[in-house]
């Protein structure tokens, strides 16, 4: 047995990305580092979206999951990941709001 732990899947549906985002803020939170996430997204920004928010943060993008219908995309949770804003997790903490 090689211990390693199924991925954790988060169904996004056919919400937008930023819905996506905010759902999957929250879900990395709460997971060890190393845990594999596997994002359930119809939204055609997802990716584009995905990997550039994994780049802010420092969780490690997988790229799609091969043969997935639908559209499935991987990531892994970082142990060095930068915190995001709760309700707009495409900015760090320190950045202000938009005016």
């Amino acid at each position: 047995m090689t211990g390693r732990q199924p991925p954790v899947v988060l169904d996004g549906g056919d919400r937008r990305c930023v819905l996506l985002l905010i759902e999957l803020r929250r879900l990395v939170d709460g997971l060890a580092p190393g845990t594999v996430v596997h994002l359930i997204a119809t939204d055609p920004a997802a990716p584009i979206d995905l990997p550039a928010w994994c780049h802010l943060t420092g969780h490690a993008y997988l790229g799609p999951v091969p043969g997935a219908h639908p559209a499935t995309y991987a990531l892994r949770v970082s142990v060095q990941a930068k915190t995001t804003d709760p309700d707009r997790p495409w900015h760090l903490p320190s950045e202000p709001s938009p005016q």
